[in-house]
């Protein structure tokens, strides 16, 4: 049984880390770079897997060199890639990353390649019923996402959205989700709201509630977290590790929240272990090759 089904993207991550991030027009020479898995999806899913998690990743590959890079890549790491599409119309997605080496921030540009060509039909969402929790992105089509959200919800598992890319949803996807989990530029997408402290998180959330969503968690990116349910709320400060890639931080979280999630653990537990495992993410180059395993974080389950 595949305990977690992760629907997503994967790419070819390209990353460039140098004393800064180019501005327009702008040549620097970097320090070094790195070719590993990268988008979403697929992070979640490695960070999932290398914690303990049996995985079932949905995805769209391109029949070239970096769909095989991908299928070996998952192969590794114990997932199950028998769900995903092979194209020969379309290549796999790459994504040029550029890290500024002094304080770990990014500038991502993806492009998806197979994936954005996924279709209702080509999904059998009876492998889903098999699962105990769905997460899922904004990364592939919006009316394949939805349709997986539904779906998985009539099987009765825990939907996990981390909407991103941010983009308009109806009340239809606020609907279907247990757990939403935007950064703070994607809660400000959706509500309007800037956040600069805990208290602007917090109206932030409170916001996002009265939207029908049952549960939001806010990652603060150095400022920590906010988590409300609309009763209890949880604010965490951040790890206190050293960023030196912050490419993939996000996918961290969420995969470790989802482990935690399917361990039984209660809601604080799950944050602070999602912490951990993001905080060890941002310590290594890379997004997915950056995912920690349990013996990394230090932490028995």
């Amino acid at each position: 049984m595949n305990e977690i089904t992760v629907l997503g993207i994967f790419v070819a991550d390209i990353s460039f880390s140098g004393p800064k991030i180019p501005n327009t027009g702008e040549t620097i020479l970097g320090d070094s770079y790195n070719i590993g898995p990268g988008g979403k999806g697929c992070n979640q899913a490695i960070a999932i897997a290398r914690l303990g998690g049996k995985v079932n990743f949905i995805s769209k590959l391109g029949n070239d060199d970096y769909g095989k890079l991908a299928i070996d890549k998952l192969k590794k790491n114990n997932i199950n890639t028998s769900n995903i599409i092979i194209s020969n119309e379309h290549k796999t997605g790459v994504a040029g990353i550029h890290v500024d080496k002094n304080t770990g921030k990014n500038a991502i540009t993806v492009v998806r390649g197979a994936p954005s060509s996924l279709t209702i039909k080509e999904i059998d969402t009876k492998l889903i019923k098999q699962s105990k929790i769905f997460l899922t992105q904004l990364e592939i089509q919006i009316e394949v996402t939805l349709h997986c959200l539904k779906a998985a919800k009539e099987y009765g598992l825990i939907n996990i959205l981390n909407p991103a890319p941010a983009c308009k949803l109806s009340s239809d996807f606020f609907n279907l989700i247990d757990y939403f989990t935007p950064n703070e530029t994607e809660a400000e997408f959706y509500t309007g709201i800037k956040i600069n402290n805990e208290n602007d998180a917090k109206v932030c959330a409170k916001k996002l509630t009265d939207m029908g969503i049952k549960k939001v968690i806010i990652t603060l990116g150095e400022k920590g977290l906010f988590y409300s349910d609309g009763k209890e709320e949880i604010y965490l400060k951040a790890s206190a590790d050293k960023a030196l890639d912050t490419t993939g931080a996000g996918d961290a979280f969420n995969g470790g929240f989802a482990f935690a999630l399917l361990k039984g653990k209660k809601i604080k537990e799950c944050l602070e272990i999602a912490n951990k495992v993001a905080g060890f993410s941002t310590t290594k180059l890379g997004a997915g090759d950056s995912m920690p395993t349990l013996k990394d974080i230090n932490l028995k389950v």
